[in-house]
């Protein structure tokens, strides 16, 4: 079955939060950063990513199946914003990042870059 898709909604972050909201799961990859609106997201978007403990009912809905949640929220966040680098040319230009999610979005980006850095040598 498959649930709503985002242009039946004003935003990614609406669609994001009638698909998941309230269920046992928690956004990954590009879904995270459209929901924190790091991210606009893409026209015409049907897939959603995320961490689940159990498969769900919906084909558009990628589950990533983990035992817990534990220090999830941070890995989803690292992980769109390392999807979002290498698949826009090794940048993070086209982010739109509000005040006040600045210093932690440096934060996680140092962090990424370094280990990139580290992984050239």
């Amino acid at each position: 079955m498959v649930t709503a898709v985002s242009n039946e909604f004003l935003t990614n972050r609406a669609w994001h939060r009638a698909v998941v909201g309230g269920r046992d799961m928690i956004l990954r990859y590009t879904s995270a950063l459209e929901f924190l609106e790091l991210f606009g997201g893409y026209m015409r978007e049907k897939k959603i990513d995320v961490y689940a403990r159990q498969h769900g009912e919906f084909e558009n809905i990628n589950y990533y199946i983990v035992d817990d949640f534990d220090n999830i929220d941070e890995q989803a966040l690292i992980e769109g914003l390392s999807r979002y680098y290498y698949t826009h040319g090794n940048s993070f230009g086209g982010l739109d990042i509000k005040p006040e999610n600045m210093e932690r979005f440096n934060s996680v980006r140092d962090w990424r870059l370094n280990i990139i850095a580290r992984n050239k040598l």
